[in-house]
């Protein structure tokens, strides 16, 4: 959800969105497994649909790891096949190691004896190791607010941008879209496309750089009263040294127009890439200090456990992530609701 308010308030205002609005918050402490499956009981029909994808999606990783719960007893050969299925999972050897530790702690805390509640166990591990990652994305308190979006070709960053212009839009704010992915043939086009699909106004220059356009968008954003304005950086790969040092130029171009901008710099990663998108996440924010992601393609994923591996090395917070391509699809990231689709 969004935390969105005006300076003409004399106190912030929260507008939620839509559908998430009465999405359920991820506590700090881990809840009792019956609550937990009660305050699911009571998620709005929207949200709740939306959650049915994500177990959907999720499936492939959570089955990997919940066949290790359908033993007789709590071994050492359940710990250690929990260890190679959550590797598998691209979990990552430091939370792989995070989790297994708590949740030997946590077995033996409450005496538990049945493989069955381990998995219940070790859902409240994953929700309280992501928890750090939960953050509501706040706008209004800079007007514009400037969210630059980056991420490599492939990873759904101009289709994100769009779904998110649409999530701002129903909130109340005014968009203005920067299409500063000058690299990638027909980037500005698709761009377009979500411009006039969302009926936001676009800055646009046919072969123009990236960062004089960026600017121009800001100014545009300012002098126009605009409540957002969204910069579509070009998709590259974090080994692209030429085209990183162009990112840094946006931003440095970007704050000539208003000082204090970006105040949100987003990463899109593709959900499938596992431990590749980790590795994104630690390049991209070597170099523009990453304020949050979005996590897409999370349907039909092997590798859903990559999560725990970002919130354990690289804890970034998650605003949204997706599990298809229509514009409901985009969600705001709830530890909890994740651990529980992980291992359903």
């Amino acid at each position: 959800m969004f935390s969105f308010f005006r300076k003409k308030s004399p106190t912030p205002a929260t507008d939620a969105l839509p559908a998430p609005a009465a999405a359920p918050v991820a506590a700090a402490t881990a809840l009792p497994q019956a609550q937990a499956e009660s305050a699911l009981a009571e998620v709005p029909a929207p949200r709740q649909g939306w959650l049915d994808k994500l177990k959907a999606g999720l499936r492939k990783t959570g089955s990997s790891i919940a066949t290790v719960f359908t033993g007789t007893q709590i071994d050492d050969h359940l710990y250690e096949e929990l260890e190679t299925a959550l590797l598998l999972a691209d979990t990552g050897v430091k939370a792989t190691e995070h989790l297994l530790q708590d949740l030997k702690r946590r077995v033996k805390d409450s005496k538990t004896t049945e493989p069955q509640a381990v998995k219940g166990l070790l859902i409240e591990c994953i929700t309280d190791l992501l928890t750090p990652l939960q953050k509501t994305l706040s706008i209004g308190e800079h007007q514009p607010t400037v969210i630059m979006v980056a991420g490599v070709n492939g990873a759904g960053k101009t289709t994100s941008i769009g779904k998110l212009t649409k999530h701002l839009a129903d909130s109340g704010a005014s968009v203005l879209l920067a299409a500063a992915d000058t690299f990638r043939a027909a980037a500005r086009e698709q761009l377009a496309v979500w411009a006039d699909r969302n009926t936001v106004e676009i800055i646009s220059q046919a072969g123009g750089d990236p960062a004089a356009v960026s600017f121009d968008a800001v100014s545009a954003g300012k002098a126009r009263g605009r409540d957002v304005v969204l910069v579509d950086t070009a998709g590259r790969l974090p080994t692209q040294t030429h085209l990183m040092q162009e990112l840094s130029k946006i931003k440095r171009v970007v704050q000539k127009a208003d000082a204090t901008a970006p105040h949100e710099v987003l990463l899109v990663i593709d959900g499938n890439t596992g431990q590749n998108a980790l590795m994104q996440v630690k390049a991209f924010d070597e170099t523009l200090q990453l304020t949050g992601l979005i996590v897409t393609k999370l349907d039909g994923t092997a590798k859903g456990g990559v999560l725990c591996a970002i919130a354990r090395e690289k804890p970034i917070p998650v605003y949204f992530i997706g599990v298809g391509e229509q514009l409901a699809d985009l969600e705001t990231f709830n530890a909890r609701e994740f651990a529980q689709a992980l291992l359903s």
